[in-house]
């Protein structure tokens, strides 16, 4: 890692609160490793050994913005993710928030994404530099109590939802990430769960839930995986848990569908199902189901 370059940038769209769309930069930062160790987590691949030097995150933020391309709607967001927590001052040092306010002067909506444990006085802090709307990403993951354990979030519910009430009470919105199917439960408890954890998630006043589909690749998920405690997700499992967050009509939700490759089961139907699910996506409805001789 460089640590004035980011590991990746990439310019995406979503739709904002009113369903306009919304031109999204997401920068991913290089920096110190998390001092968490979540077991499903594989960021600690793209992080450092030591705290980055002075003005190196604003370097990385401004390499990113010179070489994304132009934005084509009136509004516009940059979400700023880090591989740990962004008020982690190990991570993205406290000195550098008026620099990087001034670079983000341009968007509409700022989000970084932080373990609860370090939502308080720094984002506040950091939210007052701000020309725009600060936005707050928690990783809740799971509300099943015994698998949210077992991830070594070192994170209770109650701190979950203390953390999403000092965000609210200040003015600051709440994107969650939720995983589906996390290792110890079956494809079916991992619809069920994933389906919990929206409620809970939009009960703690959500504005946006990220469904993530829990994947292999950090050696840990490996090792689950060939001892039969971790199986990957169905795209059944994203489109049934996409459909009832969407069915809610509390906030929006998106599913993750990086490295979609890894659903492609059925020939027949798999990308008319991906290109369902982005356009769900992408609109916030929910389509027909589509129907598939081949696999059911």
């Amino acid at each position: 890692m460089d640590p004035l370059r980011p590991y990746a940038f990439l310019a995406e769209t979503e739709p904002g609160p009113d369903g306009e769309p919304v031109d999204v930069a997401t920068i991913f930062l290089a920096n110190r490793e998390c001092p968490w160790r979540c077991l499903m987590c594989d960021l600690w691949r793209n992080t450092l050994e030591e705290t980055v030097p002075a003005g190196a995150i604003a370097a990385q933020i401004s390499h990113a913005l010179e070489n994304l391309p132009p934005r084509t709607s009136g509004r516009s967001a940059l979400k700023l993710y880090n591989a740990g927590s962004f008020f982690d001052p190990h991570a993205i040092p406290v000195d550098e928030y008026p620099a990087i306010a001034h670079l983000t002067a341009p968007f509409d909506r700022t989000i970084v994404e932080c373990h609860p444990a370090l939502v308080g006085p720094r984002s506040l802090e950091f939210r007052d530099l701000l020309s725009g709307r600060l936005e707050v990403a928690l990783g809740l993951e799971t509300v099943h109590p015994e698998v949210l354990e077992r991830l070594n979030k070192r994170m209770t519910l109650d701190q979950f939802r203390r953390a999403a009430e000092f965000l609210h009470n200040e003015i600051i919105d709440l994107r969650v990430f939720i995983l589906v199917r996390p290792p110890w439960l079956s494809e079916q408890e991992g619809i069920e769960w994933a389906r919990r954890s929206l409620d809970f998630a939009f009960d703690c006043r959500a504005t946006v839930c990220s469904l993530i589909p829990t994947r292999p690749g950090n050696g840990a998920m490996e090792s689950l995986l060939a001892a039969g405690e971790f199986a990957r997700p169905s795209l059944n499992s994203l489109e049934s848990s996409l459909e009832y967050g969407l069915s809610l009509r509390a906030g929006r939700v998106f599913a993750d569908l990086w490295d979609v490759d890894q659903f492609i089961r059925c020939a027949d139907c798999s990308e008319r199902r991906i290109q369902r699910i982005e356009g769900m996506n992408a609109t916030q409805t929910i389509p027909a189901r589509i129907q598939c001789d081949q696999c059911g």
